[in-house]
């Protein structure tokens, strides 16, 4: 049995984490300062974890955090880029400063390896599809940028301090318990709920934007095995984790009319700053490092996903 210390542990990816590793009988701390994660999202999981309410901010928090933990799984952030193109600043001291400092304790704890919630935001709007991890990184926003920042501080503490790192490249994860209710959560979420309660959803630009929507069991696989690859084909190394298809928005938005049974057309709205044109992963540096495949396909997890969403009451 190990102990595994996650990141921002009330969000969407560290509460999915959380249940994951309890069901195969792992221990887990989680910390989190509910800037973006919710309290909702680890309630009925509570009495089985050791919860740390603090910030990343605070290194003497992720110190104590870090102590006799094996594994860290960082999804903590400001999971935002149009709250990024607002507040620069505050962008870079959660997802960099934030980094830092569990990369510190870390490594001053000799944990075993830290896998970290990078972005596939990172590559930007470079045309070539689909993207894969030899590509030059061309950010876009400061969210992507700071995300970028600290896969390479990923790679520098390894290097500089032989504290095994693994970054995740994600692409569009979604899945229940994704915020509906902000406006920076991911647009599944959204789409989903105003659907649902009969709400007319926008699109911003025409809709023929694509994504790589990848359902939140096959992130959590991948973070898991990240932590137990063998350090030779992982240890300092980035990854995507996606499914290696891409939909459109609008036939997303058809797939959940099928799903929902909203009958109402979209609004269409400008084109948002920073927003990404298309995005396709090829994922098999994950396959041959990690040994992952995608296990649920974007049909399936968009049903699971509605019919969770639908279970709660829109």
């Amino acid at each position: 049995m190990a102990l595994y210390l996650i990141t921002g542990i009330g969000g969407f990816i560290g509460s999915s984490l959380a249940r994951a590793l309890l069901s195969r009988g792992e221990q887990v701390r989680g910390v989190d300062n509910f800037a973006t994660g919710r309290r909702e999202n680890i309630a009925e999981i509570l009495d089985g974890i050791d919860f740390r309410e603090a910030d990343l901010l605070d290194l003497n928090a992720m110190k104590k955090a870090c102590a006799g933990a094996d594994y860290v799984l960082h999804q903590a952030a400001i999971p935002s880029v149009p709250k990024s193109v607002l507040d620069p600043l505050g962008s870079n001291r959660a997802n960099v400063d934030g980094t830092v400092n569990v990369l510190v304790a870390a490594r001053d704890a000799k944990v075993k390896r830290v896998v970290y919630a990078a972005s596939s935001s990172a590559y930007g709007d470079t045309p070539t599809l689909p993207k894969h991890e030899g590509m030059a990184p061309n950010p876009i926003s400061p969210y992507a940028v700071a995300k970028l920042a600290s896969e390479h501080y990923m790679t520098s503490f390894y290097r500089c301090y032989g504290l095994e790192t693994v970054s995740l490249r994600y692409f569009n994860i979604f899945g229940p318990r994704q915020d509906p209710s902000s406006p920076y959560s991911g647009v599944l979420a959204k789409f989903i709920m105003q659907m649902l309660r009969g709400e007319q959803p926008t699109i911003f630009g025409d809709g023929e934007q694509s994504r790589d929507f990848t359902y939140i069991d096959n992130a959590v696989e991948a973070n898991l095995l990240a932590c137990k690859a063998p350090a030779a084909q992982a240890a300092g190394e980035m990854c995507n984790v996606a499914t290696g298809r891409r939909v459109t928005l609008n036939e997303t938005f058809r797939a959940l009319q099928r799903l929902t049974g909203y009958s109402g057309e979209p609004k269409y709205g400008h084109e948002r700053g920073g927003d990404i044109k298309h995005s396709l992963a090829d994922i098999s540096k994950a396959e041959a490092r990690l040994g992952y495949k995608p296990k649920v396909g974007f049909e399936e997890g968009l049903q699971k996903t509605v019919e969770w969403y639908r279970g709660r009451g829109a």
